[in-house]
């Protein structure tokens, strides 16, 4: 049995990507033998407000699907605004090691998770007093992505957060990456093949998975129009302007609405802007917990999946795609590069249209609605792709066979249950 640290600012109950995705590695690691414990912070996203039972305490320990988790305080701010976004990622990244060292144990190995980059300040410092091995999780390129969406211009602090990501792929025993895109552009910039694991997100396809449309429509109370939605973040990378604007072109057609579903730091502007355009086909909804996702895609007729057409976004596999092919929903993809390669072209599961093109993403959503049975056949096309390729069971499989081929003097042996107990007693709210 190997004891497993992962280092994340984002876990469940919160409904952040990275929280939901290491949940299900998380748990699934447990179920083959190991001892998995997550240090994490107050969930707090994307309001930034902290729900009341967890406020008040710097360290709180609670367990979810057999895996210890270790919360401490942290800043918490909503989604929204720069600054305040990344001050509250420094203060976990500094506080979270000085907080939650002692509570953590003596792990084998270290996971920790970027984006936030600054997570990587938390699990070097951990990884270096616990003399464990180091895994980087990379699940986008920071601060590469912030500079070309115009979010950081700042030249020192570009240099400052490039050498923390570099020295961080330097010092840690593999790269573990979740697109090839990410993994071919760590070559360009000279990290060794051998150094890099390309490990995709995935899907849980069993609670995920194809059911009545109509009882989902019942329970949600949606009529039979066509519905088009779209269920992520609000925010400036996914570009959410562009489908008002082909909300505007669909106007005239009563019959065909958007609905859309999250949070971000865009959703207030983007619910002001489609009421001055008085977009009735458009509806706004608050996020929901991720449980609540299966049955939401279930009621659609269609998926979108969009982000701003950025170089970078290429090499991006958003984790709404797998869940919704997973629930054999036909996908409109306004995703070019490697997303675009393996649903629509390779497997034939979506309909791609070019992001940012509101006249193609309003075509394409009239072309499904008048074809249903092009709509069926992408559904069932993503479905067997996610079953065969995508599963969160079988990606964990190879995940813990590249943990197992670390070096057996990097890998410690996780304390016994006395040793344990010991240290749980001196656990608990400071």
């Amino acid at each position: 049995m190997t004891h497993i640290l992962i280092v994340s600012r984002y876990y469940p109950p919160e409904i952040a990507v990275t929280g939901v995705c290491l949940s299900e590695v998380a748990k699934r690691l447990v179920a083959l033998g190991h001892q998995v414990t997550v240090l994490t912070t107050v969930p707090s996203y994307p309001t930034g407000v902290v729900p009341a039972e967890y406020r008040g305490h710097l360290i709180q320990n609670e367990e979810r699907d057999g895996v210890r988790i270790i919360r401490t305080w942290s800043y918490a701010a909503a989604n929204r605004g720069f600054f305040k976004r990344v001050l509250a990622q420094f203060s976990f990244g500094c506080l979270a090691p000085i907080l939650g060292w002692r509570a953590v144990g003596r792990p084998s190995v270290v996971i920790v998770s970027s984006p936030p980059l600054f997570n990587v300040i938390a699990g070097r410092l951990l990884a270096w007093l616990k003399h464990a091995p180091l895994i980087l999780r990379v699940a986008d390129l920071w601060p590469e992505s912030a500079v070309q969406l115009g979010m950081l211009k700042n030249p020192l602090l570009i240099r400052l957060a490039e050498w923390l990501e570099w020295s961080t792929y330097q010092q840690a025993s593999f790269v573990w990456v979740v697109t090839e895109g990410i993994r071919n552009r760590l070559l360009q910039r000279g990290l060794p093949l051998e150094k890099i694991c390309l490990l995709t997100n995935g899907v849980d396809t069993s609670t995920f998975a194809p059911t009545s449309q109509a009882a989902a429509r019942a329970e949600l109370g949606w009529d039979d129009r066509f519905t088009v939605l779209y269920a992520g973040g609000h925010g400036i990378s996914h570009g959410l302007t562009n489908v008002l604007d082909a909300a505007e072109q669909l106007q005239s057609d009563t019959q065909i609405r958007l609905v859309l579903v999250g949070d971000g730091a865009e959703k207030s502007r983007l619910v002001a802007e489609a009421e001055r355009r008085q977009l009735t086909n458009v509806t706004f909804l608050a996020a929901l917990p991720h449980h609540d996702m299966p049955r939401l895609l279930a009621a659609a007729d269609a998926c979108l999946v969009h982000v701003r057409k950025v170089p970078l976004f290429q090499g991006m596999l958003p984790v709404k795609m797998y869940e919704a092919m997973a629930c054999a929903r036909p996908i409109l993809l306004a995703v070019d590069g490697e997303a675009r390669q393996l649903a629509a072209q390779e497997a034939g599961a979506a309909l791609y249209v070019e992001p940012e093109n509101p006249a193609a993403l309003a075509a394409a959503i009239r072309q499904l609605r008048d074809s249903p049975a092009l709509a069926k056949t992408l559904g069932e096309r993503g479905r067997e792709l996610v079953e065969r390729r995508f599963d969160y069971d079988q990606l964990v499989q190879t995940l813990n066979g590249r943990i197992a081929m670390l070096p057996d003097h990097k890998l410690r042996r996780p304390l016994s249950a006395s040793k344990a107990a010991n240290v749980s007693s001196d656990r608990g709210d400071r």
